[in-house]
């Protein structure tokens, strides 16, 4: 099979397609023969701290179930599957561990179930932790991302009075005015137009206060970006406005109930025509290019891979 063998960055060749054999699942694994795997700031990120060869990295990939480890329940050969994995994702076959992969509904595409199973789940889950009422205002950063564009059509489809889009350029606007957005700022304006209910972070750094800044009386922010941030926390105090983290991998682990119910009401949006995931769909040794625009922030949607 086809595996991405990650080499130092600063190397020619920081990707390299080998042929290695299809890996065999030890007790507890799924074997998942992948369609499509995504590529993210994470990545990126990854990439840039690398100073040696070492096992593959981890990220999302949706595909079919090809084999069960010992002891593994609940799935059989043939389910379509999506969800994460901890390393080699990159890769035409990987090993999964069932409890970090779900199910996916057979008339849902390869890239949008991509789309769907973690930036979907992201965003809705990152909605709720902002305990979103309908008829609220909604400023999403990071909106023409791949969790931020899903994150606009669902406070639209959620009964959002008003979505506010913030991009890090002009360019990104009609794109995300097509997600749903009534307005659209970019992060370098002095301000971000009337304070709003709810604002979804998923940039971090300095945009966390500029995203309490930009919160009415009782407002609250949800960050779930992995940029980190500071706030002054007096300027929570005098509008008592509040600030929350969102992680899909501690409710998943905390609650996994939730996360099922999160992703039953993803799967009912979509099938009922309120979710229309973006992406930029490449084969997989073109991955030197999605990892480009990821890094240029030229993406609109989900950058992924295919790789069939």
């Amino acid at each position: 099979m086809r595996r991405i063998r990650f080499q130092p960055w600063d190397t020619a060749e920081p990707f390299v397609i080998d042929e290695v054999p299809v890996p065999v699942p030890g007790p507890g694994q799924l074997l998942v023969h992948t369609e499509v795997v995504g590529v993210g700031i994470g990545l990126v990120r990854m990439l840039h701290g690398r100073t040696a060869p070492e096992a593959g990295p981890g990220g999302e990939m949706v595909g079919r179930v090809a084999a069960l480890g010992v002891g593994v329940a609940g799935f059989e050969v043939g389910d379509r599957v999506g969800g994460v994995v901890f390393e080699d994702v990159y890769a035409r076959s990987v090993l999964a561990a069932p409890a970090l992969v779900t199910r996916v509904p057979p008339e849902v595409t390869a890239p949008d179930a991509l789309a769907l199973v973690r930036g979907g789940l992201v965003a809705l889950g990152a909605l709720r932790a902002g305990r979103f009422e309908r008829g609220e205002s909604v400023l999403v950063t990071a909106a023409a991302s791949g969790s931020g564009h899903l994150a606009v059509q669902l406070a639209r489809a959620l009964g959002a009075g008003r979505v506010v889009a913030a991009v890090g350029s002009p360019e990104k606007a009609g794109f995300v005015r097509g997600c749903g957005a009534d307005e659209v700022v970019t992060y370098g304006q002095e301000s971000w137009g009337d304070p709003v209910g709810v604002v979804l972070d998923g940039v971090g750094g300095a945009l966390v206060q500029r995203g309490v800044d930009a919160l009415a009386p009782h407002g609250r922010l949800v960050a779930f970006s992995a940029g980190g941030g500071a706030v002054d926390a007096g300027s929570l105090l005098g509008d008592l406005k509040s600030v929350t983290g969102f992680s899909v991998g501690r409710i998943s682990r905390d609650r996994p109930e939730q996360i099922a119910r999160l992703r039953a009401e993803l799967w009912d949006l979509h099938a009922a025509g309120r979710l229309h995931p973006a992406h930029t769909a490449l084969p997989l040794d073109r991955i030197a290019e999605a990892v480009e625009l990821v890094e240029a922030r030229g993406n609109l949607g989900r950058v992924l891979l295919r790789t069939g």
